[in-house]
């Protein structure tokens, strides 16, 4: 809603609480934010809106009209009051969501074979976070926290919930304000294509969308491996050409957009579908990871012997393959090559991207995030999934660069998926969003090697939570049995040291980061296909 001169003299002067008065003469420019101190649900903030227009001579504009017009306005819109505008000069926004990726890039070394090189230089053009975990580890709630800034503890959204049932979903939602709409409050144009919320995103979410292809295709005719209908398991190459691919399609929108002119800064956000399953993507991708030469991941056949009851029942995936299943058949080293070959997939998209970033205008005013939405076993654990609250489930990448970002710096202190709202507010000047309950990482980016005393937290469904801290993890379930894992000299998490007399100290001291609150299940989220999630769900609800 920014008025410009039109050849008559003629200009709009527009104003609603929530947005912008803007008055645009060639002799004078005025902007000005109106912002109620009474909230407004931001799904109706142009109910205000009203639209008058005025005669200025384009050599003489009447400046007292103007700014009679102006109070005028702000006296129709009670308790509104003037702010200073955060668009003036402000950066740009890349915000770049990878599916399923885990730990398995090359600057986080969490495989010897990953070959990811641009995600790697987006890292070398700024700061890394080599110790950063999901809100959650299953794709719904873990966006749903990060677009809400809410924690799964206090919003009850546990498991999956559609777009267009977030509203709903909680009472704090109903008037909460996602990240995209944060900036389009503040005078961006958003835009967004691909997977960013669980499906894509609410409807008016953004400005410009360019949705999502269904699915998680394309798929071959038939399944190849792992037969299972409730999961997309399967792997292989297919099909031949990248242009097949909704990853290509999505970074092509994205390149086009970023070749434009822009009358004001963007949040431009981009979701890419791999690695999520299945792991088919054209056969180039599996020839920069030949089979002969790969290698797998540790596995420890007894792992889950010291591990509690509850923690077998919180992470059972009854419908994916076991890592006994896959040795017994052969298929574990083409399963670590599928996905390996769909993580270089994505990352040649991302480099797509960053590539047409570079030679844009805005290369020098963009702030870029990349990150994951949680991470995946492959083989450890007996397992191909997310769907756990251990190390490979949660680690995820999480990197910023642009401006007031330092280049080639790696942070070791613990961050959150949750950290990024905050972070991208403070990063383009935008006033704090009160409900956040993440924290801003600057300080943090402006100095990585300081005291750092806080911890990540990943929840797993209603009170199940795990806590990782520099050197450790502690998880405590529900029914209060407890996990902990040094990993200073367990890195793989084979040791469950929480029942010796030694540990005690330690596990007190991170239980002091457990969520205070932990929300019952909201009947708009659903993990259906578990029964563990299906029974505590019906006993949050008052079913028994």
């Amino acid at each position: 809603m920014f008025g410009k001169v039109h050849p008559s003299g003629l200009f709009p002067l527009v104003a609603s609480c929530d947005d912008h008065v803007t008055v645009d003469v060639p002799a004078y420019f005025l902007r000005l934010q109106i912002i109620s101190p009474l909230h407004i649900n931001p799904l109706h903030k142009n109910a205000l809106a009203m639209t008058l227009t005025i005669g200025a001579s384009r050599r003489s504009p009447q400046l007292p009209l103007t700014f009679f017009l102006v109070f005028l306005v702000m006296s129709l819109v009670q308790g509104c009051k003037v702010v200073p505008d955060e668009t003036q000069n402000a950066p740009n926004v890349l915000f770049i969501a990878v599916d399923d990726l885990n730990d398995w890039v090359g600057v986080l070394g969490g495989h010897p074979n990953a070959r990811t090189p641009n995600m790697d230089r987006l890292a070398a053009s700024g700061t890394v976070f080599l110790n950063a975990h999901t809100q959650a580890p299953l794709c719904g709630p873990s966006r749903a926290s990060l677009m809400s800034g809410l924690r799964p503890s206090t919003t009850g959204i546990y498991g999956q919930t559609e777009d267009e049932d977030l509203r709903a979903a909680h009472p704090l939602l109903r008037d909460a304000v996602f990240l995209p709409q944060y900036f389009g409050q503040h005078g961006y144009k958003t835009m967004g294509i691909g997977k960013l919320f669980h499906r894509h995103a609410p409807e008016g979410e953004f400005e410009e969308s360019g949705s999502r292809v269904p699915g998680f295709g394309p798929k071959p005719p038939e399944r190849r491996y792992w037969d299972q209908a409730e999961t997309s398991t399967d792997w292989g190459p297919f099909p031949d050409n990248d242009a097949d691919m909704p990853d290509y399609q999505s970074a092509e929108w994205t390149i086009e957009r970023l070749g434009r002119t822009h009358d004001r800064p963007f949040f431009l956000a981009v979701g890419f579908l791999r690695p999520h399953v299945p792991w088919h993507v054209p056969p180039a991708w599996f020839d920069q990871h030949p089979i002969e030469g790969i290698e797998l991941p540790p596995y420890l056949p007894d792992d889950m012997d010291d591990i509690p009851a509850i923690g077998h029942e919180v992470a059972e995936v009854w419908q994916m393959p076991t890592t006994e299943w896959a040795i017994e058949n052969g298929y574990w080293p083409a399963i670590v090559q599928s996905y390996l070959a769909s993580v270089t997939f994505v990352d040649a998209q991302v480099g797509r991207v960053l590539d047409a970033l570079d030679a844009s205008q805005h290369a020098e005013n963009t702030i870029v995030v990349l990150f994951s939405d949680h991470g995946y076993h492959i083989g450890e654990k007996n397992r191909f999934a997310k769907h756990s609250l251990w190390e490979r489930a949660t680690r995820v990448p999480l990197m910023f660069s642009g401006p007031g970002v330092p280049a080639r710096q790696t942070v070791d202190g613990a961050a959150e998926l949750l950290d990024i709202y905050p972070t991208l507010l403070e990063l383009a000047g935008l006033p704090a969003n009160g409900l956040n309950e993440g924290r801003s990482l600057v300080p943090i980016i402006g100095a990585p090697s300081s005291d750092w005393p806080h911890a990540a937290v990943t929840t797993y469904g209603q009170n199940n939570h795990s806590i990782r801290s520099a050197g450790h993890r502690y998880i405590k379930y529900e029914d209060g049995s407890e996990e902990l894992y040094d990993h200073k000299t367990d890195p793989n998490e084979w040791h469950n040291l929480a029942s010796e007399p030694s540990s005690q100290d330690v596990m007190g001291e991170l239980a002091r980061h457990l969520p205070q609150q932990n929300a019952e299940w909201s009947s708009l989220s659903q993990i259906d296909t578990y029964s563990y999630f299906e029974q505590q769900k019906e006993r949050s609800l008052g079913g028994e």
